[in-house]
């Protein structure tokens, strides 16, 4: 079998390469741009193993494997590195490096989302940015309105407060930034209505994602993007692991037996975190339990942000286990923190 460890960048990638039949290991250097990858992939005799590092720019790499019928293994870039003993770096010690983990089978593989889920990641972040563009908007035409005395925060955006809006006498280049502010609002509404009819379609198809909207606060864009995001549940060996895999672990610098938390990491996908956040703010509203941990942290820690990242957190945690709820409908849920083995199996239904 050829196994090959590729250090992948946007415009070459460096490859180490082995015939584990010989042992023989080979290095080059593949431009993209000439078609000389392409063409040196397209001519391996049989399927090939092919591992490289987690990156934003390859999917047309992806897609060439496929269609060569090579194996393409991703691992986690932090993993990788933390392997290497050298401290020396380079773009050939790293294909080495790369091969060597495949070949001892230490590699530190990942899941990849399949090419339909990772499309609708794609709308999802489209929709994302569209609403903070859309915000970014309505916060500059409400300045504007309150420069001149006028105030209704939500109700500017009714009939009335638009007729009021548009009436406020403004300098010309004020009047001008105003008009064109209006425009790009109105082209943004439909925009993000259609799209979030698409949302709420998709959904609908994945009986997880349903499942999670029973979870008050969650609608249809956080439950589907907590679906595409977390993909597999069965992943996650523990709740622990999905809080740190989503970056709502506290970071940790501890030493000599003392214990130091900061910050939440920040170390998974920021858009997730953002609606779990929003979702939060709407959970405790409705949801006691989430209400009353709220208030307590609030009150205790004196900043309503480290309240909000906690409840996030523990919606994090249920959504987790109405994943688990979905995946293994008979074994008996139990809390984060709790023994690795349930202590009481769910029996199965006798109607």
């Amino acid at each position: 079998m050829i196994i090959i460890g590729c250090d992948f960048h946007t415009r070459f990638q460096k490859i180490a390469m082995v015939d584990t039949e010989i042992g023989e290991i080979t290095k080059r250097r593949l431009e993209h741009g000439n078609g000389e990858a392409r063409a040196f992939y397209a001519a391996l005799p049989g399927p090939a193993r092919v591992g490289m590092e987690a990156t934003m720019n390859a999917q047309w790499f992806e897609r060439l494997l496929q269609e060569y019928h090579h194996e393409l293994w991703v691992g986690d870039a932090a993993q990788i590195r933390a392997a290497a003993v050298r401290k020396q770096k380079t773009d050939d010690r790293d294909a080495l490096h790369i091969l060597d983990l495949l070949v001892r089978d230490k590699f530190p593989r990942i899941w990849i989302p399949s090419p339909e889920n990772r499309d609708l990641r794609q709308m999802l972040r489209h929709r994302d940015k569209l609403v903070r563009i859309r915000t970014s908007v309505q916060n500059q035409l409400h300045a504007l309105a309150m420069s001149q005395g006028l105030c209704r925060k939500a109700k500017l955006w009714t009939k009335a407060g638009r007729k009021e809006l548009e009436g406020l006498p403004l300098d010309p280049w004020a009047s001008r930034r105003r008009w064109e502010l209006l425009q790009l609002f109105d082209q943004l509404d439909p925009q993000i209505d259609e799209l979030d009819k698409v949302v709420i379609q998709e959904a609908e198809k994945r009986p997880a994602a349903v499942h999670l909207m029973t979870q008050q606060g969650v609608g249809p864009v956080t439950a589907l993007a907590f679906v595409l995001t977390v993909g597999p549940v069965e992943r996650f060996p523990t709740s622990k692991h999905l809080v740190s895999y989503l970056g709502l672990n506290p970071s940790e610098d501890s030493s000599g037996g003392r214990q130091r938390l900061g910050a939440i990491s920040k170390q998974g996908n920021s858009m997730m975190r953002h609606l779990l956040s929003e979702a939060a703010q709407t959970a405790v509203k409705f949801d006691p339990e989430l209400r009353r941990d709220y208030l307590r942290l609030k009150f205790r820690r004196g900043i309503s942000g480290v309240a909000k990242v906690a409840i996030a957190r523990k919606l994090a945690v249920r959504l987790y286990w109405k994943l688990r709820e979905v995946a293994q409908p008979n074994t008996a849920a139990r809390m984060q923190g709790s023994p690795t083995s349930p202590m009481v199996e769910a029996t199965p239904s006798r109607n």
